[in-house]
């Protein structure tokens, strides 16, 4: 099995507690209200939201995908960090095992926050 790992970082006006709870513990309403042409709709198909529980994000018509599930590995609002596992979809493609995400938001200089973002690709074989 190979891992390749990918990192990104974007920076928001907006404090780090804040931007948590609304693009993660809020995410299955605000992401089909706020990109309705790309999902339509996320739901809980394990669990409540807590660590373990399992989201399936239902992508609009005319998606390459019809739909992903992923399992919350981590839900910290404390250190507002969020760790979540890809583990069923056709993002995965044929040659993905799995492809894990790490989320965490730090406060800025400017009173807002810089999202850090780490993916793992898990490829087969």
């Amino acid at each position: 099995m190979g891992v390749t790992f990918f990192t990104d970082e974007h920076t928001s006006a907006v404090s780090p507690s804040r931007i948590f709870k609304a693009s993660i513990v809020d995410s299955h309403n605000l992401i089909p209200k706020l990109l309705p042409q790309a999902t339509k709709s996320v739901e809980f198909v394990q669990g409540d939201g807590g660590v373990g529980s399992v989201k399936q994000i239902n992508l609009a018509e005319g998606s390459s995908f019809k739909s992903i599930q992923y399992r919350i590995d981590e839900l910290n609002e404390k250190t507002v960090t969020y760790k979540y596992t890809l583990i069923e979809g056709e993002a995965l493609i044929d040659k993905l095992e799995e492809i894990t995400y790490e989320v965490k938001f730090e406060q800025s200089a400017d009173g807002g926050s810089i999202s850090k973002v780490t993916s793992e690709y898990y490829t087969e074989g």
